[in-house]
């Protein structure tokens, strides 16, 4: 899917570097890591942003039984590399229906998980209660990962954003109710380091929530 950057914090137009500043601009957000357009999912499609990507690229590993791979996009340039990462799964929710869950990494500061999570960003500091017990846990690269939910997101969704790797590890999850599947031990792989079975990855359509 071709596309221009765009904003990671709000999804505007980017000016790019040249005469008179060497940085990604925003009119709103000034300085910023440029979005590239969001990919449709694919096997290739993953490899493209682990390739450039300087931070994990995390992904459910096994996915959940029936959970299909429905998109994948970074924050970055051909000169910087990927500084935020987002991947997209869904499948059946835990009471029904279908679920969707977006797992972002990022360095501080790039906004691209409080966008998604719906809330002021660019990071989830202040949106949660790190010196009270985490309420979910993930298993990321073999390690516990506590997990705290975000504060003063929508109704509609469920945020949970916690550190790994010494970068923001946020997991955001359609309906609110699926939440639940952040309340089991999910194991996260980072993409970068997964082996041929990679190849295996059952894909799904493209999912509209990478593109809000």
């Amino acid at each position: 899917m071709r596309g221009e950057p765009s904003c990671p914090r709000c999804g505007g137009r980017v000016r790019a570097p040249g005469l008179f500043s060497d940085s990604w601009q925003c009119a709103v957000h000034g300085p910023v890591q440029p979005l590239q357009p969001v990919l449709p999912p694919s096997v290739e499609a993953l490899g493209v942003v682990t390739r450039r990507a300087q931070v994990p690229v995390w992904m459910p590993w096994p996915l959940p039984l029936d959970w299909l791979f429905t998109g994948v996009t970074y924050a970055g340039d051909d000169r910087s590399g990927g500084r935020a990462t987002v991947v997209a799964c869904s499948g059946p929710a835990p009471l029904g229906g279908t679920g969707e869950l977006l797992l972002v990494a990022e360095e501080l500061g790039v906004g691209l998980g409080a966008r998604y999570a719906g809330i002021d960003g660019p990071d989830p500091g202040p949106h949660i209660c790190g010196d009270k017990p985490p309420q979910a846990k993930v298993l990321a690269a073999g390690r516990p990962t506590p997990l705290w939910h975000v504060t003063d997101a929508p109704d509609d969704r469920a945020v949970f954003a916690g550190e790994a790797r010494g970068l923001w590890l946020w997991a955001i999850v359609w309906p609110e109710q699926s939440g639940m599947l952040l309340y089991d031990e999910l194991v996260l792989t980072d993409v970068r380091e997964a082996g041929a079975e990679v190849e295996l990855l059952p894909c799904g359509a493209l999912t509209p929530r990478l593109l809000t």
